[in-house]
């Protein structure tokens, strides 16, 4: 572990200054829609799926803009691209704030989404592979740590400033806290050191291959399919798990509950990988993680929805996404190596983005024209998917 000193001069300095950065940013561009967008649809006289689809169109410009986001990390640093993603995050919150039109709304989600590519875990994981090299798992693993209470303290926080100050309100409060808190923080204190890629830290016990597989061809392909394929899960699911609950006949109160047992489960998973995983690959990792989501699909086939197996499933779920951030950023390094990490992250991040703004739409389209069930059956079908691509991809042999 670090001395603690090296939180405050060292490069891991790198890990709570993100850290306090990716709770801003998600909170204030990801989380907050499912309770604004309602809001916004009801003042303007527009639809409910309008007004998502603007989160949606974000999600897709921010897949389109991740590789060129990517490569200007690995030649400018976080410091200089995510410094740029906050002011152009909290530009774009201030326009939401004030938005009027149609195709207002629609531009200004353009401009967010490219905030988003320059602002959440991706830039972020880019950010400490420049900083640490090839050491960078257990950054990124702390990193993911400090994340997974942004929507603890999102949601609760975006439900107090509505209640205080309306949805523009809200968001103009976001705005302020981009500008003047993420940017700073991304420009003065995010460190500027950019480490040998092949350069590992003191004590550091993880494996690592002393080969690496190139970014190309069919090794990169199974890992791309991989992760596009479970990024429909989280997506899918965050829109519509709690609804199907409760069409299952499940209270509301009760809903809520299980609902709230997915953040802390994502938050412990990556404390029980930061601190007993430490010399598992993280392609083991992942395998693992994708399988606990497939068991808890067929928990819920086999006995259907009941307050147990739901809770039982929101754990799992939870766990598995708490494992899977992780190894997102940990599985490229890995397999490939800590030369042009910000591009590799980026290449990525594209198929991942683009199969998360799509998810909710095709598993709404689904559940109504078929069933929850047949919903369902679809993602843990993906999930299977990305388990076999996973289990298909061979570590590189020194």
């Amino acid at each position: 572990m670090p001395a603690p000193r090296d939180f405050l001069h060292g490069r891991w300095r790198a890990v709570p200054v993100l850290g306090v950065t990716q709770v801003l940013a998600w909170g204030a561009l990801f989380y907050p829609p499912v309770l604004t967008v309602p809001l916004i649809a009801a003042e303007h006289g527009w639809s409910v799926s309008f007004a998502m689809g603007g989160f949606s169109l974000g999600l897709l410009v921010a897949g389109a803009v991740s590789r060129f986001v990517g490569a200007s990390i690995d030649r400018k640093g976080g410091h200089v691209v995510m410094t740029i993603g906050s002011l152009v995050a909290a530009a774009g919150l201030l326009a939401l704030a004030n938005v009027q039109g149609l195709w207002s709304y629609l531009a200004v989600w353009v401009v967010l989404g490219a905030a988003m590519a320059a602002s959440l875990y991706d830039p972020a994981f880019a950010s400490l592979g420049r900083i640490f090299g090839a050491a960078s798992r257990r950054p990124i693993t702390a990193l993911t740590f400090i994340g997974g209470f942004a929507s603890t303290v999102s949601w609760p926080v975006t439900q107090a400033l509505l209640n205080a100050v309306g949805w523009r309100g809200t968001y103009v409060v976001y705005a302020v806290l981009m500008a003047v808190v993420a940017a700073p923080l991304h420009a003065f204190a995010l460190p500027r050191l950019r480490a040998d890629p092949a350069a590992a830290s003191p004590g550091e016990a993880a494996p690592r291959p002393a080969a690496v597989l190139p970014a190309s061809g069919w090794p990169f392909l199974l890992v791309a399919t991989a992760f596009a394929a479970y990024a429909f899960v989280p997506s899918a699911m965050s829109a519509h798990l709690l609804a199907i609950f409760k069409r299952a006949g499940l209270d509301a109160t009760t809903v809520v509950t299980i609902g709230a047992l997915f953040g802390p489960s994502q938050v412990t998973a990556r404390l029980l990988e930061f601190t007993f995983a430490r010399n598992v690959h993280p392609l083991n990792v992942a395998r693992f993680a994708v399988s606990l989501v497939l068991a808890a699909f067929a928990l819920l086939f086999v006995l259907g929805v009941s307050a147990p197996v739901a809770a039982a499933f929101a754990i799992m779920f939870g766990m598995t996404n708490g494992l899977i951030t992780i190894a997102r950023g940990t599985v490229p390094l890995y397999l490939f190596g800590a030369s042009g990490y910000g591009l590799l992250v980026g290449r990525l991040a594209t198929p991942w983005l683009l199969m998360q703004s799509a998810a909710p739409l095709v598993f709404a389209f689904v559940a109504e024209r078929g069933s929850d069930m047949a919903a369902l059956a679809l993602v843990a079908a993906l999930a299977a998917a990305a388990l076999i691509c996973l289990a298909a991809i061979r570590r590189p042999q020194a």
